[in-house]
């Protein structure tokens, strides 16, 4: 099965044309024309994408090959836009897509399985992975290199520092005394 990736939603219609706005994921929201066709969620429909212009932030105002009045475009509205993973260009040393993250198996460096990465989130702090044990609670781990030292794509897992995982137990100081803090 082919791995696809969102890279934006429809967030409603835009004038009496049929044009649409449309929320980008991408670095840069005018580039999510560049990656060619989209698909709604479930694959069955295909979507040629013409960005018209940047409107603010992650926004955009988009024409859709089929849609020429208000009407379609306001139905389009919730659509979630995907591209399959394979017309992404690779990623930069050290960069990651987070599609290709979920899934991965989290590992302590000495080879205990912590649990499965089941998505991705950016609260506007940073990026944290949400890990999700085979039992229990989902625990939030900072996606710094401090939290995860490794990060094995090829090899489906990514090392965790248990210090991220257990708080100051997984490093048996008990109140971090071995933290410098800087003032």
């Amino acid at each position: 099965m082919t791995r696809r990736v969102m890279l934006g939603v429809v967030i409603g219609a835009q004038g009496i044309r049929g044009e649409v706005k449309v929320k980008a994921f991408t670095a840069e929201p005018e580039a999510i024309g560049d990656y060619g066709p989209l698909q709604d969620a479930r694959g069955e429909r295909r979507f040629d994408l013409t960005v018209r212009r940047w409107v603010k932030g992650d926004v955009v105002t988009a024409a859709i090959a089929g849609v020429s009045d208000r009407n379609a475009a306001e139905a389009l509205k919730g659509t979630e836009l995907y591209v399959s993973r394979d017309a992404l260009p690779e990623a930069e040393d050290g960069e990651f897509y987070y599609a290709d993250l979920v899934g991965l198996t989290a590992v302590t460096p000495a080879g205990a399985v912590l649990g499965s990465v089941v998505a991705v989130h950016n609260f506007g702090a940073g990026d944290m992975l949400e890990v999700k044990p085979e039992s229990g609670k989902s625990v939030m781990v900072p996606f710094i290199d401090d939290a995860v030292p490794e990060v094995d794509l090829a090899g489906g897992r990514l090392l965790v520092d248990p210090a991220f995982w257990l708080g100051d137990e997984g490093r048996g100081g008990g109140r971090g005394e071995d933290r410098e803090v800087e003032e």
